[in-house]
């Protein structure tokens, strides 16, 4: 009978996965810095960086490393942002957000996830204009139907754009300059989401099953998995 992973090979491969977030939070938090400034109050990006970066339990110490990167006090690096836009399996719409100091070889890497995974790399502009930048804050409402109509309150007082409740969760809407501030007055009411992030939201899905929706996954962890990418958005609707 075969073994699984040592605990230590879970270990180290856990260790693994929380560095290279870690890596993306410091990269956005130095981008988010150089771009507006350090101080997270009057730069709505840096404060949105820090709180992903607190919320996944970075060291204040780490970040505050990372602020002076961006704003000239620590050691410094070339790293500019690009955005690639392409097609999956069955046309579906994919942007890829990367952070990289190299962007000949960004661009290589990306390249072949898409060519090896059945889809292209498109022109700038291809599906971008198919997206919106949105907050996104989601609850698991199913064992408490009743809470609907607080969420509702609570986000809509503080500035939600619309909330949306489907099969026992509740998805809150904002402008992502009002996202954390919408989130906050609905923590502080005791309320916890499931999930929540400031992404590009499609205005529209394609749902995917079968081979398309496999084939579709793994462009999607390819493109995850290098080093250069900071996120990767599509209008793909997946079985789950």
């Amino acid at each position: 009978m075969g073994r699984g992973p040592s605990i230590e090979g879970r270990k180290n491969a856990t260790d693994a996965v929380k560095a290279k977030k870690f890596t993306k939070f410091i990269r956005e938090i130095t981008i988010a810095a150089r771009a507006g400034g350090g101080d997270p109050n009057a730069n709505p990006r840096l404060r949105l960086a820090i709180d992903k970066a607190l919320t996944a339990n970075m060291t204040k110490d780490t970040i505050e490393r990372a602020l002076k990167r961006g704003t000239g006090e620590g050691a410094t690096e070339q790293v500019v942002e690009i955005r690639y836009e392409g097609y999956g399996p069955s046309g579906v719409a994919v942007m890829v957000d990367c952070m990289t100091d190299n962007p000949t070889r960004t661009v290589a890497d990306v390249r072949a996830a898409f060519s090896r995974n059945g889809g292209n790399l498109g022109t700038s502009g291809s599906v971008a204009f198919q997206f919106t930048k949105t907050g996104e804050i989601i609850f698991d409402i199913r064992d408490d139907a009743a809470l609907e109509e607080k969420i509702l309150e609570i986000a809509l007082e503080n500035g939600a754009d619309d909330v949306q409740s489907d099969d026992g969760f509740v998805d809150v809407l904002t402008t992502p300059e009002a996202y954390l501030a919408v989130k906050g007055a609905l923590e502080k009411a005791g309320l916890t989401p499931i999930d929540s992030d400031v992404l590009m939201r499609p205005a529209t899905r394609a749902a995917l099953d079968g081979e398309a929706a496999a084939q579709l996954t793994k462009l999607i962890d390819r493109l995850e998995e290098l080093d250069d990418v900071q996120d990767v958005h599509h209008n793909a609707d997946l079985p789950t």
